[in-house]
């Protein structure tokens, strides 16, 4: 795995199929790019905010299902710890569902690939590519 898409490119690509995003996860294959468990939780309540939820929801597992998934673990940990000191003591906290993905991320030495390239790259030693622009 060389890559971990974050849930915005997710959303990018359910919503615009014929996009940036959907020529990246194209020319990639499907064993270089990981998902983890947040973000599969995050596209399932994004489901169920609308109507049709359960067709919603096959779409995202159907969507999901090439890619390995990661577990938040006890190495993931480590590094939530770290890189959360590192961010407070410098003032600059990012979100708490992309401080667990960066950690995710780091611990396992995969780059970040979102459109949220100003949030992940507050982190130290995380590497972020956007997904969502050509720019």
């Amino acid at each position: 795995m060389h890559y971990l898409a974050d849930t915005n490119v997710w959303i990018h690509y359910l919503k615009s199929r014929n996009s940036f995003v959907e020529a990246k996860l194209r020319s990639i294959h499907a064993n270089e790019i990981a998902i983890c468990s947040l973000i599969k939780a995050e596209l399932y309540h994004g489901a169920l905010k609308y109507g049709n939820s359960e067709r919603r929801q096959a779409i995202v597992a159907e969507t999901l299902a090439p890619y390995v998934s990661l577990p938040f673990d006890d190495l993931a940990a480590t590094h939530y710890a770290d890189i959360r000191h590192s961010l407070e003591l410098s003032g600059s906290l990012i979100g708490s569902h992309d401080l667990l993905i960066a950690s995710i991320a780091r611990s396992r030495g995969l780059v970040v690939a979102t459109g949220n390239v100003d949030e992940f790259a507050r982190v130290p030693g995380l590497v972020v590519e956007d997904w969502t622009s050509q720019g």
